[in-house]
């Protein structure tokens, strides 16, 4: 049997992080590629490098910054990590996920969650932002699920459902957020491939075929193990490049990061006026 993340790792982690944080956040969220610089909005900041906590996934990606930064946005406590361990960097999917493990023993109940993603819907336009409604796990599907293993008790049932990955409330919220703040959002479907290939027209026009708006290389192995741990998720797409279903466009990596510029100030507002309405 492969050797899978422990509890006792888990809260090795967690137990460095309450050692070097006052706060006791309410929400964690995770920031995806050229999005980081959210978390320069949290004030009374905590900042730990993820290199530091015991057992912790190493993030080698540009634009993934590689700490936690734990302290108060809008005057509520929270964890932002800046910085997540994709698959294609070489971790196993428990390994992937354990950011959210590690929230959830700390006693986070809510999660958002951001990415960037590329566009499958043409009417998407980079800088927009698309609100997920639900999501396609290609992955898991295919044996790369994130439950893989042992399940640990401690956070949820071996079977856990997922009909409602992204929590209901949260989605009006933000709906009712950005069409406040003028900010054109859609809502969608976020589809995770392992990477780190980008995909070809062939693979947009079959993602597109079986229902996904968006896609990208993270998120559903987190969202996943988040809801067998009974959290609430708001999960943002920020679109960083147009749909490519013809071939006629590259996409790099450096275009995902300048299209980030765009997209944080509008998931700042989104993820705030949802972080607003917690108790």
């Amino acid at each position: 049997m492969d050797k899978f993340l422990t509890l006792q790792e888990i809260d090795q982690a967690a137990n460095y992080i309450r050692k070097h944080t006052q706060h006791k956040p309410i929400a964690g969220m995770i920031l995806g590629s050229g999005l980081g610089e959210l978390a320069d909005a949290v004030k009374q900041a905590d900042s730990i490098a993820t290199e530091d906590i015991p057992n912790w996934p190493a993030s080698t990606v540009k634009g993934h910054q590689g700490r936690l930064v734990i302290g108060l946005l809008q005057g509520k406590p929270v964890l932002v990590l800046q910085g997540r361990a994709h698959y294609y960097e070489g971790y196993g999917m428990d390994r992937v996920t354990m950011s959210v493990r590690v929230m959830q023993r700390l006693g986070i109940n809510n999660l958002f969650v951001t990415n960037a993603a590329g566009a499958i819907d043409p009417a998407y336009e980079p800088g927009d932002v698309m609100i997920l409604t639900d999501h396609i796990s290609l992955l898991a599907m295919s044996g790369l699920n994130p439950l893989r293993g042992p399940n640990l008790d401690e956070f949820g049932p071996r079977f856990p459902d997922m009909s409602q990955p992204y929590d209901q409330e949260f989605i009006r919220i933000a709906l009712a957020t950005a069409k406040a703040s003028g900010i054109a959002a859609h809502q969608g479907v976020y589809i995770c491939l392992a990477g780190p290939s980008f995909e070809s027209p062939a693979d947009l026009r079959f993602l597109r075929t079986i229902g996904a708006n968006a896609v990208g290389m993270s998120t559903v192995p987190e969202v996943i193990v988040a809801r067998h741990g009974q959290m609430r998720v708001l999960g943002i797409s920020g679109i960083s490049n147009k749909a490519n279903l013809d071939g006629s466009t590259v996409t790099t990596h450096e275009e995902v990061l300048e299209a980030g510029k765009l997209i944080v100030p509008k998931l700042k507002t989104i993820l705030l006026g949802v972080l607003n309405q917690l108790s």
